[in-house]
């Protein structure tokens, strides 16, 4: 071939110039013809390399003969691709690991985006699909959790939050604590305060007790772990806290002293001038006026609230450290008083059930009836063994308007509060007590709910009605139930056939519904304390739980359901009683803690009470029995009020609402007035424009609810604490309820009164606190003091007005460790001596001990 040749085919495009491939067709296929590829060097300058292609001329050939040609062919090769270095193997990104995550998020909480973190491990490109992942992975397992677009460890303090001084060491270290804590996260996290010195002091106010501050979180000063979580520098300080502070003032030369009630607060000096006219032994309220950074703070007397020695004063101290609204202004009284009874006269579409046997069924000493029930055989014949349940419940919206001075002083106070003393009530006794009380043969405005049940205790319709009725009888829950047990008096001799037993017959066909259900079942007595008439402690009794508590609350919760699917189905805005299922984190812990006792927690699958039921069927009967109940019961979310519905997990209901105590619930006011409206039954139903408030009255009325169960629970172990002190050096049987770093929380098995044990007199081993046996162990001997165990103390000191007790350990621990065994993780080992006790040891300070639970029907 000549040089004109070569340099025409070489011009000439081959059919797989330019495409990354070069034919080479299969000789048998194409009959032999076919295209010769030769790579050759040609001279350039400088030595550049060329490729220059020989090739003859193909002959047509078919269109699947050129496709196979191009699919087969190797790829064409550059000699420029040869003088070039191998490419690395391609690596997956590195990404941390997740304890690094984990231990990134808790160091630095004021860091805690995605592109932090990303930032921080040096991830980028690819690799942060990975990092999401991972953090959606700790996210769902409830190891770190979402606040806006930060992630932290559960219980992790903001960045930035509003604190509240709350002490102030005899050092002049100043302590504070978060305005706003969820209680599921434990006690309140104790802060030091730093105070800016220099020039800085000037520029930045050095906050006073009970001043609150918008303060940024930062690293705690070496030799502060054992007596606070973390620092706080003041940003800004705000507005001082309008309430006073409780105390007991004592008189000394030229003034008192004031000695708080609270734990978490230092005493303080009076002068005489600020004196107010108090009394050596006054309860009263003071606001501090001045504070310096050394010595006692200076306050004044705001207010003399009566003698600590009076007969309700432990009930008054309640009342007065929770805020709880006690006096009735004079217009909500003056409404009260003018109220008009309301008759079947009157125009609202009332029915006359008059002559329905209705009866109420409540505690001996109730004063307020709000609900009466009635049941009978379903003479329907095709509901063969059903049953027709009937509750009525009082019809205080027929007497407390939308607006009115009533209805605010109402939503003011959320529910009626019970002390053993006194009830601070909803609602004037004018209303509550007589007007809309169902007492026994005098007629009562109700609304009521008639439900029909199938023999399996399913309820297959229910309807409801205002009416005009009158109590057949005023019974007590002994009293019925001993009437059905063959012991009746002459009350209820005649009622036994007639209503008692149609009653307790109908209970027993709704028991097979609830067994369907499966409810959550716990095991935990409550304890009663029975006065004096003195107002002093005369015994602390455990409730019994009898067949007539849970025939009442059945219905009740019955009733319930039946509101809310009503309201529901007419599209009404109404308050949902909601509780959520557990969170992963406490399932988490829950799971850790079955095993250390060989008990099985599944992580999959659709979470029912059922699961937990199961568990606690299997401790049934013996020592552990008390253990898992408790730690089941700490497990559970908090029941509240909203107006969004995520149904009720405890009760395993898709839908619930309270309708059945207006008298001492706001809650339960509202879902009457919207019954009342969407049924057509008056005008008097909610207010326009309701439904934009709901969401704010719901956390407000669950708030209030929050509030009564804290002072309540106060009260009692303010009562007990005073019972026993002149007991010191008995010694007591209990058990533990409670296990902190700090210490243990014996519960007595006598009068149910709760102490504090230190960490630090329990012996001389170093005892490391195992969250997830729910123990403290000895480092060394291994000896557990175990959530549930049953011990011997003694009771070595007292505070009554704090309510707390302080008992020295006589029982020895568990030999080893608690099932599961393993020495404590090394995070969790420490020294014996926890974080610091309140006033004289009696217990860490703002801790309130071991969480109390209150039963309420529905």
């Amino acid at each position: 071939m000549n040089r004109a040749t070569r340099r025409a085919a070489a011009a000439r495009p081959s059919p797989g110039a330019g495409r990354g491939w070069s034919a080479c067709a299969d000789h048998d296929e194409v009959g032999g013809w076919g295209e010769q590829v030769q790579v050759v060097e040609t001279a350039r300058p400088r030595a550049a390399l060329t490729l220059s292609v020989r090739a003859r001329q193909i002959p047509p050939q078919s269109l699947r003969s050129r496709r196979l040609a191009r699919c087969r062919a190797p790829r064409r090769t550059d000699i420029r691709d040869l003088a070039k270095p191998p490419r690395p193997p391609q690596t997956e990104p590195a990404l941390p690991t997740r304890e690094a995550v984990l231990r990134f998020i808790a160091e630095h909480p004021g860091k805690g985006t995605k592109r932090d973190i990303a930032r921080a491990f040096d991830v980028s490109g690819d690799a942060r699909i990975g990092l999401k992942k991972l953090l959606k992975e700790l996210e769902g397992e409830g190891l770190i959790e979402r606040k806006q677009r930060r992630l932290s460890t559960p219980g992790a303090l903001p960045p930035v939050l509003v604190c509240e001084v709350v002490a102030r060491d005899s050092e002049g270290d100043i302590f504070a604590e978060p305005v706003t804590w969820d209680e599921d996260d434990g006690a309140p996290p104790r802060l030091l305060v730093i105070v800016p010195r220099g020039r800085r002091a000037a520029a930045t106010p050095t906050p006073g007790l009970g001043d609150r501050f918008l303060a940024r979180v930062g690293d705690l000063p070496h030799g502060y772990e054992a007596t606070a979580r973390a620092a706080v520098r003041v940003i800004k300080l705000l507005d001082r806290r309008p309430s006073g502070i409780i105390g007991v003032f004592r008189k000394t030369p030229g003034g008192g002293r004031i000695v708080p009630v609270s734990r978490k607060q230092s005493e303080m000096v009076v002068d005489e001038e600020h004196a107010g006219g108090a009394e050596d032994g006054d309860l009263v309220s003071v606001e501090v006026h001045r504070a310096g950074r050394y010595g006692l703070p200076q306050a004044r007397v705001l207010e003399k609230i009566g003698s600590v020695n009076s007969e309700k004063a432990v009930s008054m101290i309640a009342i007065h450290a929770n805020e709880i609204p006690y006096i009735f202004p004079e217009a909500v009284l003056a409404e009260a008083a003018a109220a008009p009874a309301v008759t079947l006269k009157g125009g609202d579409k009332r029915e006359d059930w008059r002559d329905l046997p209705l009866v109420t069924i409540d505690p001996p000493d109730a004063k307020d009836h709000d609900d009466a029930v009635h049941a009978a055989p379903d003479t329907d014949a095709s509901n063969p063994g059903g049953f027709v349940v009937t509750v009525a419940i009082a019809d205080v919206a027929a007497y407390v308007r939308p607006g009115s001075p009533l209805d605010k002083e109402a939503l003011k106070r959320g529910n009626s509060v019970y002390f053993p003393d006194r009830v601070i009530p909803m609602l004037p006794e004018r209303i509550s007590n007589d007007l809309c009380s169902l007492r026994e043969g005098e007629d009562r405005p109700a609304v009521a709910v008639r439900m029909i049940f199938d023999a399996d205790g399913h309820k297959k319709k229910h309807q409801f009605h205002r009416i005009m009725m009158r109590s057949a009888a005023k019974l007590a829950y002994g009293q019925a139930q001993a009437a059905i047990d063959g012991r009746t008096d002459e009350k209820t001799e005649p009622l036994l056939e007639p209503v008692l037993k149609p009653l307790w017959d109908a209970y027993a066909c709704l028991s097979k519904g609830r067994a369907s259900r499966e409810p959550l079942e716990l095991d935990l007595p409550e304890r009663k304390v029975v006065l004096k008439p003195d107002g002093t402690v005369d015994k602390v009794v455990t409730a019994e739980r009898l067949d007539a508590h849970k025939l009442i609350e059945e219905m009740m919760i019955q009733a319930n359901v039946a509101a809310a699917e009503t309201l529901e189905a007419k599209r009404s805005p109404l308050v949902y009683r909601v509780h959520d299922q557990p969170s992963l984190q406490k399932l988490e812990s829950l799971r850790d803690f079955l095993q250390t006792m060989d008990l099985k927690f599944a992580k999959q699958g659709n979470l029912r009470p059922g699961v937990f039921n199961t568990i606690l069927a299997r401790v049934e009967n013996t020592e552990n029995a008390h253990l898992v109940n408790e730690v089941v019961l700490r497990s559970q979310s908090q029941a509240e009020y909203n107006p969004i519905n995520i149904g009720h997990f405890g009760l395993n209901l898709r839908r619930y609402a309270h309708f059945t105590s207006p008298i001492r619930r706001y809650a339960d006011l509202i879902v009457h007035r919207a019954l009342v409206g969407v049924l057509g039954f008056h005008a008097d139903g909610l207010p326009e424009r309701f439904e934009e408030k709901l969401e704010r009255i719901a956390a407000d009325i669950s708030a209030a609810e929050r509030r009564a169960m804290m002072a309540e629970r106060e009260t009692i172990d303010r009562l007990i604490a005073g019972w026993l002190a002149d007991r010191i050096g008995a010694t007591f049987k209990g058990r533990i309820a409670g296990v902190t770093k700090a210490g243990l929380f014996v519960k007595l098995a006598e009068s149910g009164a709760d102490g504090f044990v230190p960490a630090a007199t329990l012996g001389q081993d170093y005892y490391a606190y195992d969250e997830t046996r729910h123990a403290l162990i000895g480092s060394r001997s291994g000896e557990t003091f175990q959530l549930g165990d049953i011990v011997d103390v003694k009771l070595v000191e007292v505070a009554p007005l704090a309510g707390a007790l302080r008992f020295e350990m006589l029982s020895d621990g568990r030999k080893g460790r608690p099932g599961g065994g393993g020495r404590p993780d090394k995070h969790q080992r420490g020294r014996r001596t926890g974080p610091p006790t309140g006033p004289k040891g009696l217990g860490p300070k703002g801790s309130a001990g071991p969480k109390g639970r209150a039963r309420a029907r529905g």
